[in-house]
C-alpha cells in the first residue's frame, strides 16, 4: 500500500451516489439520491426555522409543535398513524434544533408511495388533538424536572447561557416551564401555518426508487404546499462571550462532585481551518486517548470522562472542555485542563499524534455514510452550510492532509487564552474559595432555568 512520508496511508476513492435537484413552482427543493442494493428510502424535510427563531416567552415551541405533527393529522389519529406505520416497518416523525425543523421517513420502498402521503399530512394537517398536546405538555415538564435536576444537564444549560447570552443559539430546545406552560393552541398552529414553507425547505430522498415515480408523488402531495417565509431568516452576528472571564456556579449543596465546563469562542461550519481544528482536538480532547483522557483520568484519577469538542453552526461556534469530579479536587481539574489548552495552543500536536489521529479519523469516516439516513444527513449538511460537495468525497483526504505546523497554527489561534468562561455545577459552598483564582465568581440558583 502505497504511503506518504509522513506514512499516512493511500485512501480508496469515497464517492456520492449522483443526485438530481428539482425546484417546484412552490419553492420547495428536492434532492433524489438513488442507491442502492437494499429496497430501503430515507426521507429528509429540512426547514430552515429551527430554536434559534422561536419567539420571546415561547422558547421550545418549534420542538414541541414539531414532535406533535404525527401526534394526529389528514383525519388520523395518533394510533391510527402508528397503526399504519409500524405495520410496514417504517417511521415518521418531526423535531427541530437550532436552525432547521425536520420531518423524517423511513420505509421500504415498496410502501413509499402510502408512507409518503403520511408524512405530507403531519406537515400539512396536524390536527394537534387537545389530548395530545397536554399529554405532551406534561411529558414535557416532566423531562425538563429531570433535566432540571440532573448536574450535566444544567451545567450545559448554564454553558449556553454563559457564553451565547442573549444570541439566539442560546436558545433551549426544551423551553423553561413558564414558556411550555405558555404554549397555547394557536401557537402551535401558527408555527405550522407561518414558519414551515416550501421557499424555505429542502427536501432529501435517498435510497431505491424510481425517480420520475418518486418526483411524481412528491409534486402530487406538496406540489400544493404554500405560505410560510418567503425567505430564510438571517441569524444575528454574535458579539462574542457573554461573561468572559468569570465563573458560573450552579448551585446544588447535595452534590459531592462537581460538573466542570470551560467555554469559549470557536469558528463557524466551514471555517477554513476546520481540519486542522478537529484533527488538533483529536489530540486534545476529541478521543477516548486524548491528552485531556489521559492526564484527568489515566494519570491522576480524577475523572471517568473528560473531553473537548468544537460546536460550528451558521453564524458563529463554540469550543467546551468538559469533565467533572470530586468536590475537593475541582481545583486541580480545571488546572489540568487549562494547563493542556494552554500546551495545545503554545505547541500544538507532535508528529506522531497527529498521525494517529488521522488514521483514527479516516478510518471511521466511511461509517458516516453507511446508511440512507447518513447520506442524506451528510448531504443536506453540505446544502445548509453552503460546502462544496467534495466537503465529503475529499474529507478523508482533507484529514490526512493536515501537517503538524498546520494543527499547531490553528490551535494558537483559536484556543483560547483568558477569553474563556468557567461553568461548575455543585456545592457552592464549597467551591468558591477554590476557584476565585480564576475570575469573578457568580452563583446561580437551578431555580433560573426553570
Amino acid at each position: 500500500m502505497k504511503t506518504t512520508s509522513r506514512e499516512t496511508p493511500s485512501l480508496r476513492p469515497l464517492k456520492l451516489p449522483k443526485h438530481d435537484v428539482h425546484v417546484l413552482p412552490n419553492g420547495l427543493t428536492v434532492h433524489l439520491v438513488p442507491r442502492g442494493p437494499l429496497p430501503l428510502v430515507a426521507v429528509r424535510l429540512v426547514i430552515r426555522n429551527g430554536s434559534a427563531f422561536d419567539p420571546a416567552g415561547k422558547l421550545g415551541v418549534g420542538d414541541f409543535a414539531a414532535r406533535l405533527f404525527r401526534r394526529g393529522a389528514g383525519g388520523m389519529t395518533a394510533d391510527e398513524i402508528s397503526d399504519q406505520v409500524d405495520f410496514v416497518g417504517a417511521s415518521v416523525g418531526g423535531f427541530s434544533n437550532e436552525e432547521n425543523v425536520i420531518i423524517s421517513l423511513s420505509t421500504p420502498t415498496r410502501h413509499f408511495d402510502p408512507m409518503f402521503d403520511v408524512m405530507a399530512k403531519i406537515l400539512l394537517e396536524p390536527s394537534f388533538p387537545e389530548k395530545e398536546v397536554e399529554l405532551s405538555r406534561r411529558r414535557t415538564l416532566a423531562a425538563l424536572t429531570n433535566e432540571l435536576d440532573d448536574p450535566g444537564s444544567l451545567g450545559d444549560r448554564a454553558l449556553a447561557r454563559a457564553t451565547w447570552g442573549t444570541h439566539p443559539y442560546a436558545h433551549e430546545l426544551l423551553g423553561g416551564k413558564a414558556d411550555v406552560e405558555a404554549y397555547s393552541m394557536k401557537d402551535l398552529r401558527d408555527f405550522q401555518r407561518n414558519r414551515l414553507g416550501p421557499k424555505i425547505s429542502h427536501l432529501y430522498i435517498v435510497g431505491a426508487f424510481d425517480k420520475r415515480a418518486v418526483l411524481k408523488t412528491v409534486e402530487r402531495t406538496l406540489g400544493g404546499w404554500s405560505g410560510g417565509p418567503s425567505e430564510i431568516s438571517q441569524i444575528p452576528e454574535w458579539n462574542g462571550l457573554a461573561r468572559p472571564g468569570e465563573v458560573i456556579i450552579v448551585d446544588k449543596p447535595e452534590q459531592t462532585q462537581v460538573q466542570m465546563r470551560i467555554g469559549a469562542k470557536g469558528v463557524k461550519r466551514g471555517h477554513v481551518d476546520h481540519f486542522p481544528l478537529i484533527t488538533m482536538n483529536t489530540v486534545l480532547g476529541g478521543g477516548f486517548t486524548s491528552r485531556l483522557v489521559s492526564e484527568i483520568r489515566v494519570k491522576r484519577g480524577l475523572s471517568y470522562g473528560a473531553g473537548s469538542s468544537w460546536e460550528m453552526l451558521s453564524a458563529a461556534g463554540l469550543f467546551n472542555v468538559s469533565s467533572f469530579t470530586r468536590t475537593e479536587s475541582v481545583k486541580t481539574l480545571i488546572d489540568v485542563a487549562l494547563g493542556e489548552v494552554k500546551k495545545m495552543k503554545e505547541k500544538g500536536p507532535t508528529a506522531t499524534e497527529l498521525a494517529t489521529v488521522q488514521r483514527y479519523i479516516s478510518g471511521l469516516y466511511p461509517g458516516r455514510l453507511e446508511t440512507n439516513e447518513h447520506v442524506s444527513g451528510a448531504i443536506a449538511d453540505v446544502v445548509h452550510y453552503g460546502l462544496p460537495e467534495k466537503w465529503i468525497t475529499e474529507y478523508r483526504e482533507r484529514v490526512a492532509a493536515v501537517t503538524v505546523k498546520q494543527a499547531a497554527a490553528a490551535a494558537k489561534e483559536h484556543l483560547f487564552g483568558k477569553d474563556r468562561v468557567i461553568v461548575l455545577v455543585g456545592n457552592a459552598s464549597k467551591i468558591v474559595k477554590q476557584v476565585s483564582k480564576y475570575g469573578p465568581v457568580t452563583v446561580w440558583k437551578p431555580s433560573i432555568f426553570e
